[in-house]
């Protein structure tokens, strides 16, 4: 990070810096919400050349991942987290059951289906994104994930 002095000397303008804090800010964030939830030093991350980062953490008996897309106001973060593989038993059951919890239990995350699993999911857009609000969506998905996981598996688990 550049100091006030350096800041002030730098032929960047403004908005050059306010992007670099931004984007640098992030990832910062996000890094350090997973340093204090992640479990067993299990925290990978994966970084593309367009600015794209993808974390992937243990938390309790899950697996969570953190995607960033970049740094612009439109780019955005998503936490994810699989809970039960599909097929399941009483599919329409499990459904409703998961609906009942998307509007009970789920705050900003929400059930979901990707690639034939029930996910815990959350995403939204970097523009006026606070530093708690990263730790809060990356919070609340890994221990709603980690809370529902067993329970779902024991009573729909493969049909």
């Amino acid at each position: 990070m550049a100091t006030y002095q350096e800041t002030l000397t730098s032929d960047q303008s403004v908005d050059e810096l306010i992007a670099e804090s931004t984007n640098l800010n992030h990832v910062e964030v996000i890094e350090s919400v997973i340093s204090t939830l992640e479990q067993d030093n299990s925290a990978m991350v994966s970084h593309s050349e367009n600015g794209a980062y993808l974390w992937k953490f243990k938390y309790g008996s899950v697996e969570v991942f953190v995607q960033l897309t970049g740094s612009s106001d439109e780019d955005t973060i998503t936490v994810w987290s699989a809970v039960l593989k599909l097929p399941a038993k009483d599919e329409p059951k499990l459904m409703r059951h998961l609906l009942e919890l998307n509007c009970t239990s789920t705050f900003e995350a929400r059930f979901g289906i990707i690639e034939n699993q029930i996910v815990v999911i959350s995403s939204r857009t970097l523009a006026e994104l606070s530093p708690s609000e990263v730790s809060r969506i990356i919070t609340i998905v890994a221990t709603i994930a980690d809370n529902n996981d067993e329970e779902l598996a024991a009573e729909f688990g493969a049909a």
